[in-house]
């Protein structure tokens, strides 16, 4: 018992890995700087031409067809990039659409790896597109590192992950799994969806990740009134393909939300931070209530991955899960009394969410595979918006004694 504790305490004692110094400067001016700068204007302007003129024969002057490239979505994909560390950012119309863009550098004959816990419409996704592609595909435990090596194939071409996984909260380590990838084929490209801890919390390039991958929809615009997508990589090749995509498929966002997205940038740090702290509070509630048989939020010390998390991450969001004991309630009872917390899909947005996935984001997810990851029918994902903490927990209460 004295050994549990002390390995807590020490647990507790734990930093974080530091925020990037300039983030919160980068946030509100990258992008928009010197030749990208308008009219004098402080606050970018809307570019909503469809078309720009050119010098004769065809010579562009920077811009000649909006789908190919527009001075709102130029500013946005620099913002971006260097959130991340990197080079280049390429937005899609949706986070689906930037995932689409990411299976597009697999071919026929290749072998996708990815990992077993995943967002569901990740996997209807890959799997609606093996045959059509013609790739195959293996699905992991990337907390099994030498199940990962064995999966390795020769025909391998792509490692994808999420970290923090939706919604288990697991977190995997980038720095193993990316030298691994590399160390079999130094062109394997090491994918992560960062959509949970945005930039500001972990930057997966700097563990040596090939691509990066975003639903812009969540934290980044962090006001649910946008759907976007994003991927960011330093990889001059990757790029090239990725905006060929972008440019040919043309499934690109509009000036409108690319403005929104810039704008609720600006605003991250401060959000992040807010619901950090709000989501740690009601998991630290959760975790005494006589209902509740597990909680998942990485900031607690009693979390599998939370070691891992201080040294990869520099906090965690507003994303967690909580299990009810089977015998103590139902979840969908607990969903219907809520009255603050809203059941809808989706998280990142100022208001706070409540969903059971095995209904409803992960249903697609075979049911085995769910039930091995522990989300069961009584599994519970929240999403901490700003609202009052103390009014968060007061509906949770309420719910869950009358479930």
């Amino acid at each position: 018992m004295m050994g549990d504790l002390k390995s807590q305490n020490d647990s507790q004692k734990l930093e974080w890995l530091p925020v990037e110094k300039q983030f919160a400067t980068l946030a509100v001016h990258g992008g928009y700087t010197g030749e990208n700068k308008c009219f004098s204007a402080i606050v970018p302007p809307i570019s909503v031409a469809a078309t720009f003129e050119i010098d004769v024969p065809a010579v562009n002057r920077g811009y000649e067809y909006a789908r190919t490239d527009n001075p709102s979505r130029k500013i946005l994909e620099q913002k971006l990039a260097a959130l991340d560390g990197g080079k280049y950012g390429i937005c899609y119309s949706s986070g689906l659409a930037a995932f689409s863009a990411v299976l597009s550098l697999i071919k026929n004959g290749d072998h996708l790896i990815c990992s077993n816990d995943v967002y569901g419409g990740t996997v209807k996704l890959i799997m609606d597109s093996v045959d059509r592609l013609g790739f195959t595909v293996d699905f992991v435990d990337f907390d099994n590192l030498e199940g990962f090596k064995k999966a390795l194939k020769p025909e391998t071409k792509m490692i994808f992950l999420e970290t923090p996984a939706n919604p288990t909260l697991r977190v995997f380590d980038l720095a193993k799994i990316s030298k691994i990838a590399h160390d079999f084929n130094k062109d394997l490209l090491v994918v992560v969806d960062n959509t949970c801890l945005t930039s500001y919390f972990q930057r997966p390039l700097s563990f040596g990740v090939d691509l990066v991958h975003y639903s812009l929809t969540k934290y980044a615009n962090g006001h649910a009134d946008v759907i976007m997508g994003a991927v960011i990589t330093n990889n001059d090749s990757l790029k090239d393909r990725l905006k060929f995509y972008q440019n040919f498929n043309g499934g690109i966002p509009s000036p409108f939300d690319c403005y929104l997205v810039t704008r609720g940038l600006k605003t991250l740090p401060i959000r992040m931070k807010a619901v950090m702290e709000s989501s740690l509070k009601v998991a630290e509630f959760l975790l005494e209530h006589p209902k509740v048989d597990a909680v998942f939020h990485p900031a607690l010390p009693s979390h599998g991955s939370h070691k891992l998390a201080k040294k990869q991450c520099s906090g965690h969001s507003g994303l967690m899960s909580f299990r009810i004991k089977e015998d103590a309630g139902s979840a969908l009872e607990f969903i219907r009394e809520l009255k603050l917390f809203q059941n809808a899909g989706s998280f990142g947005g100022c208001e706070s969410l409540a969903e059971l996935p095995a209904y409803f984001t992960h249903k697609a997810v075979p049911e085995a595979t769910r039930l091995s990851l522990g989300i069961t029918n009584n599994f519970v994902r929240l999403a901490i918006g700003l609202e009052s903490t103390e009014d968060l927990i007061e509906d949770l209460a309420q719910a869950l004694k009358k479930c």
